[in-house]
């Protein structure tokens, strides 16, 4: 019998994505065409009948389809295509896999309270940074100083690994109970003194504590979808009657309980599209098993899928490319297409390749916008160099979801500093330089207008940093429970300052005395109204900030809205102002851990794509599906190349369905790291479609040599001249 889902097969810019979109019109098509035909006996006027039809359909909130991408990128687009292929007549609702989870956890909560006999309350979702934090303390009295040593790793990367096992184990459908096996029959003795067992009451520990508190981790989502919602007779029918259809795209990066998910809904008669990329599985080693999903091939029509030769390298580049890596005896010369740009420095090389660039622009061989930096691993000094280069030439240049630590912002530390000052107990968090930074960034002119009447996008401060450091030394009073500002007329030469940032200084002085009042009357309730009102007035009247600033000042909001929330659900019955004090230093000390990072959205520009060129490591270019014209791949020397760009999680093969809880060997490592290379390479040179610019250094940032795997590349093409 012949099946009526499809497995669309094929490698990157293929068409998957296009063919996905247009099966769910063929089958909203078909299905309008049976709606209408039933309809017509009753009614002649068939116009009419298409007319009742497209009225139903665009009254329809649930449109019997689950469409699923492996990103948010990917899912705009996604969505983007089928509602323009479509018209917009249908409701659509796509989510990536794991927010369709998550939604329907906190949708069906109801069941799982009744089931798992837990407490009634609305659940509150935990950020991974926010997990951590109360992991450790939950964890404080059991990783003491030698179960830490035993571990060879800190407290922080031994909390990180040990909730990322629960992740892993979720995703794979494996039971929080069962990790201990899994572990025991798969660690060698000597990569981990702690016994799996420990492990195992931790996460159990971990997991009751949050039930009884209706927090929802990644991990307890997952494990809550998969082990008690999924198996739930009312929510299985309730799934059978929202969905017949399901569009799901780039499976090859889905986690195993997918799987079970569209397993469940085929076998209750609902059609499938299923995509798959031969060179993806971008996220494997992260939670993703391509090779299990891969299964879903067998109840579907196999469509297999060839990309266009002439518009990427992949059809000249992948074969004699692989053969020089894989073996690197073989003498081969690469085609005209691929360059090398080869230097004793990294220095050097990240000046050669702006050059390079520069002279590409400026002669009108290539748009900025078709320029992609791409390497495994993308360092400070490397992002910050090349980006202060060529933004010099008037270039710009798109750092792909940079992950800056929020802490980096000079805005945030400002906003910081300012709630230590306004409340009490806080004196041990306020230092000189902090406060002088503070003014600085506190009193921008909010009038300064550019030549052509308009007011400038960066407005320039009113205390200058020369006198927010006199204003700091004079007039700020350190005080481990009441740190506080001065008079500026304490500061016997404050003649010296000058009208202009004299009235800036009182007016931030006088707007923390107003705060510390209303504090101490219990005007302001949280901390999060406090930050909200400074940068309405401070950074956000009458002028709009930069946009990495004030992606950073929603990020912090967002941050501390969380923060506070999670506090609510912990201390409902607590109102000790001093525990809100406690709570304050806490989220003032996490942010400056620099675990907390700004990630604006929309990613994508909305309109005409940016002019600027990406910069991006592998592993965020590959899974932004994004292809230029020249491609310069940063570090080819570089042994990350085999990681692909991302660190494996610890004990993540374990989990692999194929290989549940077998030892993960050295042979395994290497094949793992051969087979990932491969994709890598086929991946790349499918999104590129002139120039490959190998650009290689002999020594690293570091100093060391490098002989990475990419290294026969780089002798196989020729070098330009400096």
């Amino acid at each position: 019998m012949v099946s009526n889902s499809f497995w669309i097969v094929g490698t990157s810019r293929s068409g998957k994505t296009t063919r996905l979109a247009q099966q769910f019109c063929d089958w909203v098509q078909q299905n309008d065409n049976q709606d209408i035909e039933s309809f017509y006996p009753k009614n002649q006027n068939r116009k009419q009948a298409k007319s009742a039809i497209k009225t139903a359909n665009l009254l329809q909130t649930e449109p019997g389809a689950l469409v699923l991408a492996s990103n948010d990128d990917n899912r705009r687009l996604l969505t983007d295509k089928i509602v323009t292929l479509t018209s917009g007549k249908y409701p659509i609702r796509a989510k990536t896999t794991l927010g369709f989870i998550q939604d329907e956890v906190i949708l069906f909560w109801p069941l799982l309270v009744e089931s798992l006999q837990i407490k009634a309350q609305f659940p509150v979702r935990l950020r991974p940074e926010t997990e951590q934090e109360l992991a450790t303390k939950l964890w404080n009295y059991q990783l003491d100083a030698e179960t830490l040593r035993r571990a060879g790793v800190n407290e922080y990367r031994l909390v990180r690994r040990i909730l990322d096992l629960w992740q892993l184990a979720a995703y794979s459908g494996t039971d929080c109970e069962d990790i201990a096996g899994i572990l025991q029959t798969g660690l060698p003795e000597n990569t981990n003194n702690l016994e799996p067992e420990f492990f195992t009451s931790l996460l159990l520990d971990w997991r009751n504590w949050c039930l009884e508190r209706g927090l929802l981790t990644y991990g307890l989502i997952t494990e809550l979808y998969h082990q008690h919602l999924l198996t739930n007779s009312d929510y299985q029918q309730h799934l059978k009657k929202r969905y017949q259809m399901i569009i799901a795209d780039d499976v090859d990066d889905y986690p195993a309980i997918a799987y079970h998910l569209f397993e469940f809904l085929l076998n209750a008669g609902a059609v499938g599209a299923f995509s798959y990329n031969l060179d993806g599985g971008v996220r494997w080693g992260l939670g993703a098993d391509p090779e299990y999903l891969n299964r879903l091939a067998k109840r579907c029509q196999v469509e297999k899928l060839v990309s266009f030769p002439e518009a990427n390298l992949a059809e000249t580049l992948v074969q004699p490319m692989i053969e020089l890596v894989t073996e690197p005896m073989t003498i081969l010369s690469l085609p005209k297409s691929v360059k090398c740009i080869q230097t004793a420095s990294r220095a050097q090389l990240l000046r050669q390749i702006t050059d390079v660039i520069i002279n590409g622009i400026k002669t009108g061989k290539i748009e900025p916008e078709e320029i992609a930096i791409i390497a495994p691993g993308l360092d400070a000094i490397a992002r910050y160099s090349l980006i202060e280069i060529l933004t010099k030439q008037n270039i710009q240049v798109e750092a792909l979801n940079e992950q800056r630590p929020l802490i980096s912002s000079p805005a945030v530390r400002a906003l910081l500093t300012l709630i230590s000052l306004v409340y009490p107990n806080l004196g041990r968090l306020v230092e000189r330089d902090e406060v002088a930074e503070m003014l600085v960034v506190l009193s921008h002119s909010h009038t300064n207008d550019g030549e052509d009447g308009e007011k400038k996008e960066f407005p320039q401060p009113k205390i200058d940093p020369v006198r927010a450091g006199l204003i700091a030394d004079h007039c700020f009073v350190p005080h481990p429970e009441n740190p506080h500002l001065l008079n500026i007329k304490t500061f016997e030469r404050w003649d010296r300052i000058g009208y202009t940032a004299t009235t800036a200084y009182n007016e931030i002085l006088g707007w923390i005395e107003k705060q510390k009042t209303e504090v101490q009357e219990n005007v302001i309730y949280t901390p999060v109204n406090l930050l909200y009102q400074a940068m309405q007035k401070f950074l956000c009247k009458d002028h709009h900030p930069p946009f990495p600033t004030l992606a950073a000042l929603r990020e912090l909001l967002e941050t501390a809205q969380h923060y506070w929330e999670i506090d609510t659900r912990l201390k409902q019955t607590i109102t000790n102002s001093t525990i809100q004090n406690n709570t304050i230093a806490e989220f003032i000390q996490l942010l400056r851990c620099g675990t907390i990072t700004a990630n604006p959205y929309p990613i994508r520009p909305i309109g005409k794509a940016k002019k600027a060129i990406t910069l991006a490591t592998i592993f965020q270019y590959r899974a932004s599906h994004r292809d230029h014209k020249w491609h310069f791949w940063l570090d080819a020397g570089s042994p990350l190349w085999a990681k692909g760009g991302a660190a494996t999680l610890f004990g993540a093969t374990l989990f692999l369905q194929d290989r549940l809880g077998k030892p993960w060997t050295a042979a395994d490592e290497q094949a793992a790291e051969t087979q990932r290379l491969r994709r890598i390479i086929a991946d790349l040179l499918a999104r590129v479609s002139q120039t490959v610019y190998l650009c290689h250094s002999d020594l690293a940032v570091n100093g060391q040599e490098q002989m990475g795997p990419l290294l026969p590349l780089v002798h196989a093409c020729d070098v330009i001249e400096n």
